[in-house]
């Protein structure tokens, strides 16, 4: 890992509405923007493609195939700045849709994860609309050397979920969000992300919305805990090198991969 060039990651916080089209023109200027801060991977959050308090009545509207104009708008914003983007949509499936997160550079597809944690908490319920994701998922992928695994939002809470894709190789984690505000709701957060990239020494990139919905808070944390940038409500963007040395170190120190007496498994 010590000859790996750090990757210098965005968490993009900021608020989508309902049309589609204007998220996508956002999303061309967000990218940009964090390409210019010299960011190489760029995190925006769950629902970047559209959003709306009633995303049950929504979803069937906007939902989109994986070929669809939100992603070829990612790929298109991906290529000019070359960077890779990953950020949430609503997928069209066959019998339903799905709540999908993407990863894509310029040229093509190179992931795409199925929430699998459907919200079903704190009064709403993601199941009576979202078709959940299978749990076979191992959403990993390479940028630069260093391997990316995926997860969005409620997934957070499940500790398993994290340590699969550790398992599966990844070294930093992506987690793009629409984490509703609430009593004690932006400290779940960033204790949940903070806690997945210490009990995995992997670097976690969080990227939720902004208010009025969101929680906002989004930040970028190393394998230590240590928050290397954050944002408060406002919408911004966090930059922050992910350095595999830095992941190599605290490893050495701390095996508590190697050291641990149980695994994770299907059932």
């Amino acid at each position: 890992m010590a000859s790996i060039e750090p990757l210098v990651a965005a968490a993009v916080q900021w608020a989508p509405g309902a049309d589609p089209a204007e998220n996508r023109r956002a999303i061309a200027a967000l990218v940009a923007d964090a390409a210019a801060r010299g960011a190489r991977l760029v995190v925006l959050p769950e629902y970047s493609q559209a959003f709306d308090v009633d995303m049950a009545a929504l979803a069937p509207e906007v939902a989109e195939p994986l070929d669809g104009p939100f992603v070829v708008a990612l790929q298109a914003a991906a290529a000019t700045a070359d960077v890779v983007v990953i950020a949430g949509m609503v997928e069209r499936l066959s019998d339903g849709v799905a709540n999908t997160v993407v990863a894509v550079d310029g040229e093509r597809l190179l992931a795409a994860y199925r929430k699998v944690h459907l919200y079903d908490a704190f009064g709403a319920s993601e199941s009576d609309w979202l078709t959940p994701g299978d749990r076979a998922q191992r959403p990993v992928f390479d940028v630069d050397g260093h391997r990316v695994g995926i997860q969005t939002c409620y997934d957070v809470r499940f500790p398993e979920q994290s340590r699969l894709l550790v398992d599966a190789g990844a070294d930093v984690l992506v987690v793009p969000a629409e984490w509703v505000r609430g009593p004690l709701k932006e400290h779940h957060w960033v204790t949940l992300v903070t806690a997945r990239a210490i009990e995995n020494t992997v670097h976690v990139v969080a990227a939720d919305h902004a208010p009025p919905v969101g929680a906002g808070r989004s930040l970028i944390v190393d394998p230590m805990g240590v928050p290397l940038a954050q944002l408060g409500e406002a919408a911004g963007i966090a930059v922050a090198p992910i350095d595999a040395d830095r992941t190599a170190s605290v490893r050495a120190r701390n095996p508590s991969l190697a050291n641990r007496r149980h695994a994770i498994a299907l059932d």
